[in-house]
């Protein structure tokens, strides 16, 4: 078995520079076709694999991206995250995952701001940062945090995959965060349901501004009404979901909703089980559906009625705009992002 070689001695047993090498290896024309055969001649012998440092030698890259995400055990940020992941390698670039915990009534969270992440970053030398939610989800953002956010795309390209914030100069892959909503209310409609609510969501997200209000304007729309006390924000798990459904099965049982929507799959889960432990069938007693589908949702029982968001397409077209970026474009993306609703058992469809 050959032992491992490094490029500097393919460079010297070449007779080239290590930059002669890394061109070869990146493909450049630069290289005459004599000192190219003669080095792909001795990668060939040694059996030499080029890392990602080697490739990176001629352009200054490291083709590492970074990505940052609040909690990588919500199913809606992990699904994103593969599917990032995996278009990115097949372009060529790994990606350092940054969990910052940024997440409310979590008994394990982090005492490292985002801003201290930022700053890790840049000591990772990455090539590019994707910013998949956080503190840019927010109403409410510190400005000193859209600083330190714009001092990193200052360093090197930061994409957002979320909406446009005023004062943040980095690029945006901006999703509709109403879409879909409507094709939710329009189904409760058709199947005969005349109370609607709605569950989940942390309050002062803007996500969950965004779907209570498309709820409450496709509501009016069709001529009814959205009842404050038949809409709970509350978080985005399946204690959240529990919690906010017993609060709702606490009202007279002539007034309560004959449809939820909720802001999840995890959400619709712990509903469906506060109901299961009042005795109540889902969607017997109460249909239910949901604005996010996660993997495996198929598998509940009840199979859950949910808007399929496209995370495949949002992470590709993330990946493509950070990459267009580290190459020097400033061009903005435009994406057509269309959730589909898919029906099963929890609507009673």
């Amino acid at each position: 078995m050959k032992n491992k070689i490094t490029i500097s001695e393919i460079a010297r047993k070449s007779g080239v520079s290590v930059s002669t090498v890394s061109r070869v290896l990146n493909n450049s024309p630069s290289v005459s076709p004599g000192k190219r055969e003669k080095i792909q001649q001795i990668i060939a012998e040694h059996n030499y694999t080029p890392s990602v440092f080697a490739r990176g030698m001629v352009n200054h890259t490291s083709q590492n991206i970074g990505v940052i995400l609040p909690d990588i055990t919500n199913p809606y940020f992990a699904s994103l995250f593969m599917e990032v992941q995996s278009f990115a390698m097949q372009s060529g670039y790994a990606t350092l995952l940054f969990n910052t915990m940024f997440v409310r009534n979590r008994k394990q969270q982090s005492k490292m701001s985002e801003e201290d992440y930022f700053r890790i970053i840049q000591e990772k030398q990455v090539d590019g940062v994707l910013v998949l939610g956080g503190h840019i989800d927010k109403e409410d953002i510190p400005d000193s945090y859209i600083q330190a956010l714009n001092q990193l795309h200052r360093q090197i390209p930061v994409v957002i995959v979320g909406t446009r914030i005023e004062g943040c100069n980095c690029l945006v892959v901006e999703r509709d965060l109403k879409q879909g909503v409507a094709s939710i209310v329009h189904h409760f409609i058709a199947l005969g349901h005349e109370r609607i609510g709605f569950i989940g969501g942390e309050p002062g997200i803007r996500i969950t501004t965004a779907r209570i209000e498309a709820f409450k304007q496709e509501l009016r729309a069709l001529g009814r009404t959205a009842l404050d006390n038949h809409i709970i924000p509350s978080d985005y798990y399946a204690p959240d979901g529990y919690e906010a459904m017993r609060q709702l099965l606490d009202e007279p049982q002539d007034t309560l909703p004959t449809a939820i929507i909720a802001m999840n799959d995890m959400v619709a889960i712990g509903a469906i089980r506060a109901m299961k432990d009042r005795g109540l069938q889902c969607p017997e007693h109460i249909a239910i559906a949901s604005c996010d589908q996660f993997p495996q949702s198929e598998y509940a029982i009840p199979r859950i009625t949910s808007l399929d968001q496209h995370n495949e397409y949002l992470g590709r077209m993330a990946v493509l705009q950070l990459i267009s970026a580290i190459n020097g474009s400033e061009e903005m993306i435009r994406i057509n992002h269309t959730p589909r609703l898919i029906i099963r058992e929890s609507c009673g469809a």
